[in-house]
């Protein structure tokens, strides 16, 4: 901790918790290498990764890895029959390799990575080697339902048909209930019953929702130690039933009260509420905020440079819209001041600044792999459900600057890894794209403002050549954003948004939102909502018309 000389908070949290062991997700490299190591030198327990690498060998087996690949937990255990037993317990780090596309500006030169298949495939049995008796996959990686390949993001299932892998903790794109349905899952993903591909397994909630906790029944025999049993289930964790624990909060107390006071630095002024209860339904303010600071910054930096005059466009993300958080995870901030800490929930990552070079045709088709986030819908029916929870809220991009609509009866082209769908293509969702009040033709040329993640293929995104970057900043997102609030570019947002539906008479859809969208009655109004009550989850069921569809309005 800069500010009390303390050790990062969350370490010492960690650390007072007594943790056995951790695993490097992609998060921790975006503050680069050197903060990582100083937190990583901070922990009185074990930080792995087997497949971030400083160097790859022609094997697993040759890689020197960044921090320790596994470990071994001994603790003693009484059996059924009253009598001590010990018990080695190896532990494996996995996480993306992703992360030297998604954070090259912190890893370029130093970090490399392996596929996570590949690399546990070795460790599993020279773990066992080495005297583990039962192995556990620290896995920061999700649910992939396609077929299995190199370099795979989302790996869970893969790796859980390991023979000698006995139980996967795993991460990185979490899927606790939704609505009461767990998502699709192919078959082999048995959320109620705890298992991948038959192998004990949880896969707990974002940003702390759930603690996993996995049970296993064990038989000795001359063989060693079998695993017969298990249970595997999600605890939710939220702020009424869960309150700190007096212990943390003292230890975190100093990084605590700095953090808050500079969160607390003020920004601006805002003349209406800003939220994100239809962010994923509208081109949404929060969304079109950050767009135009990063439309800013970028045509700021490329002035007087050959490529100022090119038209500058922004494609970015909703953040904070329910989905796998739950449905308190929306922006809300009233209208009044705003601070340093709205600039942060606006845009929660802290991801840098970069821009690429686009063709007509390919915004229109990163615009359609935007628009296949929703279901189908057929004309003149009622009550559909628009929004594919397959689809991350953080997977349905805007890009500002362009004025198009999206045509809700065509079926989409991408599923959520950004495959095409199987079946002919049909013509796409995006009509009357348009530029400065003329067409986009496919040879046009655009400068698109993104930040690193999608920059490097992050989402369903393709990466584009190298040559396409054009510009690329270590300053973050917010950072830009805080600068546009302090500068006052909020206050002249252009007025049109830049998408909305295709109107479809005698339809209507139903979506989730926030119970805080109760608080906003101008927008339900706006859309014509109708209120279905709450879900068992708590979260906010409307019926939305798609006969007309109003738009949002500037600030």
């Amino acid at each position: 901790d800069p500010v009390s000389g303390a050790p990062h908070p969350v370490i010492s949290a960690m650390n007072r918790l007594g943790y056995d062991a951790a695993n490097l997700g992609n998060h921790e490299f975006n503050f680069g290498l050197p903060a990582l190591r100083t937190a990583v030198e901070q922990a009185d327990f074990p930080v792995l990764s087997a497949n971030t690498l400083t160097r790859k060998g022609s094997m697993p087996g040759e890689d020197e890895t960044l921090l320790p690949p596994s470990t071994i937990v001994t603790r003693a255990f009484t059996d059924a029959a009253g009598e001590t037993r010990t018990l080695n317990i190896g532990l494996i780090g996995l996480l993306p390799p992703q992360i030297t596309l998604w954070d090259r500006f912190h890893l370029g030169g130093e970090v490399t990575a392996r596929d996570m298949v590949e690399t546990a495939t070795h460790h599993v049995p020279d773990l066992r080697a080495q005297g583990a008796d039962i192995v556990i996959l620290l896995a920061h990686t999700g649910i992939d339902t396609g077929a299995a390949g190199p370099d795979m993001e989302n790996a869970a299932l893969t790796l859980a048909r390991l023979a000698g892998a006995d139980a996967i903790v795993a991460g990185h794109r979490p899927a606790p209930v939704r609505h009461g349905v767990w998502p699709p899952d192919g078959g082999e993903a048995d959320h109620l019953g705890g298992t991948f591909s038959g192998t004990p397994a949880v896969l707990p909630g974002y940003r702390g929702s759930h603690l996993g906790q996995i049970d296993l029944d064990l038989t000795h025999d001359a063989d060693g130690w079998t695993v017969t049993g298990h249970r595997a289930r999600l605890h939710p964790v939220t702020n009424d039933s869960t309150p700190a624990h007096p212990d943390i909060a003292e230890t975190v107390h100093h990084s605590h009260a700095a953090t808050l006071a500079r969160m607390r630095a003020p920004l601006g002024h805002s003349a209406r509420a800003i939220h994100s209860y239809l962010s994923l339904y509208r081109a949404d303010l929060p969304v079109r905020l950050v767009a135009e600071a990063k439309r800013r910054a970028v045509r700021d930096a490329l002035t007087g440079t050959a490529l100022d005059g090119v038209p500058v466009l922004a494609a970015t993300a909703p953040f904070n819209t329910g989905g796998r958080a739950g449905p308190r995870a929306y922006t809300d901030i009233p209208a009044g001041d705003l601070t340093l800490r709205n600039a942060a929930d606006l845009q929660p990552f802290p991801n840098s600044l970069c821009a690429l070079r686009f063709t007509g045709a390919e915004v229109k088709d990163w615009l359609e792999r935007a628009a296949s986030c929703f279901h189908r819908v057929t004309p003149g029916l009622p009550d559909q459900p628009l929004w594919n929870h397959a689809f991350p809220g953080h997977a349905a991009d805007t890009i500002a600057g362009l004025t198009y609509r999206i045509d809700l009866s065509e079926p989409p082209l991408y599923d959520d890894s950004g495959l095409p769908l199987p079946g002919p293509a049909g013509p796409g969702r995006i009509r009357d794209l348009a530029h400065d009040g003329m067409p986009v033709s496919p040879g046009d040329t655009f400068i698109v403002a993104v930040n690193n993640y999608r920059a490097f293929g992050g989402g369903p995104y393709p990466v584009l050549p190298e040559n396409r970057l054009v510009h690329s900043s270590r300053t973050s997102v917010r950072d830009l954003l805080a600068d546009f609030f302090r500068a006052g570019g909020h206050h002249d947002l252009a007025p049109e948004p830049p998408w909305r539906f295709l109107p479809l008479p005698d339809t209507s859809v139903l979506i989730w939102s926030g119970p805080g969208l109760r608080d906003h009655p101008g927008d339900i109004a706006a859309h014509d909502l109708t209120d279905l009550g709450l879900s068992p989850e708590g979260f906010h069921c409307l019926r939305m018309p798609l006969d007309t569809v109003p738009c949002e309005s500037a600030m």
